[in-house]
């Protein structure tokens, strides 16, 4: 009933190009609560397509719905023309539709080249698995891509951002003609993401057909040719992303005039809260020293694997191997654990939330509470009232967009999960927040509002050290920013003199 097209709104492909998928009135319920009201979208080959909107926009079940994870209520779907319907993912790669998911799924006790080829193995002699053939073929697809990563590397040993180059190396091996990139640079460092986006240059130069989702938009207007926006499960626009500009795509996402990205009000004092003199760790940091004043926000900016995370695990307990020496409001401090640091007043907000910030099982109440637990049991049961009037004032305070605080937190938008991890850190009521990667994953709108927590935490006072991949974030937020390069500060900005230019150069 809905297969019909929708030429008035959906652009004709670009001059010499053909569409290689079309979607039309793409429909998708859970439960009576539609998901996807109306899904359109054209993908021409040789061209790299962005499909934007915000987190709940439709996005992701837009795309499941592509690689045959979930079924389609209505709609159509074309490939080079035909209508197709894929039951299972497996379906959809052999049709030639390989994903980069979002979240990760290595098997982190195999090697880089078994997870690549995982499903694939080579066949050896006697029934075995040809490794020696694997990990060439793998040592080649990753030299190609420029990722600079051993074949024979346990996952486990790797890095957050190592691990999403592998996954997008493997969905890259299987040489399909569409490929859909979820958030592929979520977890990359500048120079990782440099060489990701010359890899899509190259697939883009072969025919492929590229759909991009990314919520850092300085990519989206660096390498996509057109562009799609979604919102409240519904097609908005779609067009040449030649034709608009920045605000007017952060407007189109959110369905409101946005006149600031960020949000800062705050004004550093003169007293110091935190010293960090001479940190160091084997083989990870050399004599790093900063401070940090009351009433700042100080940027930790470097590339993947420059060292950025590592200072904010020294400092608050996390590795205990560090030498150098920290102090809190003029005192010493060795931090032993975590429990310890939340004590003298610090909070962590880590990188990948799913993994180390939350326990996704669990409700937004219990996640809110995790470190307050010794304050709501002094007698070893919890106090459940007290509990509940913490969590929906948490809630309430940061406008975390749940039906009830006894949701699983996993049915959350990814921004309002990270407005969780905050508010359970509040709860600790800490005079210094570690933000690392703070918007890491979440639309323009939740970004806004994460910055504007930020912003109002260092205004009555507050201090937080913030690490971020994104240049423009670091520019927007930093009072003064701390360039990290091999374990060592390279050099030291005010916010004055910090432009992309400079941190770039001082990080490499």
């Amino acid at each position: 009933m809905s297969g019909t097209e929708s030429s008035e709104q959906v652009p004709a492909p670009p001059p010499g190009r053909s569409y290689i998928l079309e979607v039309d009135r793409l429909k998708k319920s859970f439960g009576g609560i539609a998901a996807l009201r109306d899904g359109q979208f054209r993908l021409a080959a040789g061209s790299v397509h962005a499909l934007c909107g915000g987190n709940g926009a439709g996005k992701s079940t837009f795309l499941s719905i592509i690689m045959g994870i979930q079924q389609r209520d209505d709609g159509i779907i074309r490939l080079d023309g035909k209508a197709v319907s894929f039951a299972k993912p497996a379906e959809a790669l052999a049709a030639g539709i390989a994903i980069i998911e979002q979240e990760l799924s290595p098997l982190m006790d195999l090697t880089v080249a078994e997870n690549i080829f995982l499903g694939r193995e080579y066949p050896g002699k006697f029934a075995g698995i040809d490794f020696a053939a694997m990990n060439r073929d793998a040592h080649k697809l990753l030299e190609q891509l420029g990722f600079d990563i051993n074949p024979k590397a346990l996952m486990r040993s790797l890095s957050i951002g190592q691990i999403q180059l592998v996954e997008i190396a493997k969905a890259l091996s299987h040489e399909a003609r569409i490929i859909i990139m979820d958030e592929p640079t979520s977890a990359l460092g500048e120079r990782e993401v440099d060489s990701l986006l010359e890899a899509i240059k190259r697939l883009k130069a072969q025919g492929k057909g590229i759909i991009y989702v990314s919520h850092r938009l300085s990519e989206i207007f660096d390498i996509v040719d057109t562009y799609t926006v979604f919102r409240d499960g519904a097609f908005v626009d779609s067009g040449p992303i030649s034709s608009i500009d920045r605000r007017k795509l952060i407007n189109m996402i959110v369905g409101r005039e946005l006149r600031d990205e960020f949000i800062k009000e705050n004004q550093p004092q003169s007293k110091t809260r935190l010293e960090v003199r001479r940190l160091s760790r084997l083989g990870k940091l050399s004599d790093v020293s900063f401070d940090l004043r009351a009433g700042e926000i100080l940027g930790l900016y470097g590339l993947l694997g420059a060292g950025r995370t590592e200072i904010l695990e020294c400092i608050f307990g996390l590795d205990r191997s560090w030498t150098g020496e920290i102090r809190v409001d003029g005192i010493s401090r060795k931090l032993a654990n975590p429990s310890q640091a939340i004590r003298v007043g610090f909070a962590l907000v880590t990188e990948d939330r799913k993994q180390t910030g939350l326990i996704t099982d669990a409700t937004v109440r219990s996640n809110l509470s995790l470190s307050v637990l010794r304050q709501l049991s002094p007698r070893g049961v919890v106090d459940a009232r007290k509990e509940t009037k913490w969590a929906l004032d948490m809630i309430k305070r940061f406008r975390i967009k749940t039906a009830t605080d006894r949701l699983p937190v996993s049915s959350l938008s990814g921004g309002n999960q990270q407005k969780v991890v905050i508010g359970r850190c509040y709860l600790t009521e800490p005079k210094i927040l570690l933000f690392d990667e703070p918007t890491r994953g979440v639309d323009v709108g939740a970004k806004r509002e994460i910055y504007g927590i930020m912003s109002d935490f260092a205004a009555a006072g507050g201090s937080i050290i913030m690490t971020s991949g994104e240049v423009e974030e670091i520019l927007g937020m930093s009072d003064r920013v701390v360039v990290i390069r091999n374990g060592a500060v390279s050099g030291i900005l005010d916010r004055a003199r910090a432009n992309q230019e400079t941190l770039v150069h001082l990080a490499t």
